[in-house]
């Protein structure tokens, strides 16, 4: 496999460092696969919790959250390490707040589903 042009500049970073950054972005991928799960149980149990509508646009909700937050966590892992390798401070990131805002949200309408249901 040919490597990409941006490991050839800049400086090797200390290994650690790019293992650290590997382990952020498995994490990432993990919460990715998590609110990939949530959707398929959300509609799994869809006619169980509230109206099926609902429940259907928040599984199909999670779902494209998910594949967006697996393309987030390859774009920040590969702006860390071209950071490292250029000694830049790492990019800061709107994903955080932005994941956290989505997942209160969901979380709330399901919430108010289950209580009215």
């Amino acid at each position: 496999m040919r490597e990409p042009s941006w490991r050839q500049e800049g400086e090797e970073p200390d290994y650690r460092f790019s293992l650290a950054n590997e382990r952020t972005f498995l994490a990432w991928v993990r919460t990715a696969l998590a609110l990939l799960a949530g959707g398929v149980v959300l509609e799994q149990f869809s006619t169980e919790i509230g109206p099926h509508d609902v429940i259907v646009v928040l599984a199909v909700a999670l779902s494209v959250i998910s594949a967006v937050l697996s393309v987030i966590a390859f774009v920040r892992w590969r702006a860390n390490e071209i950071a490292m390798r250029h000694g830049r401070r790492l990019p800061t990131t709107v994903a955080i707040p932005l994941l956290s805002a989505v997942v209160l949200a969901v979380a709330a309408v399901i919430a108010v589903l289950l209580a009215v249901h």
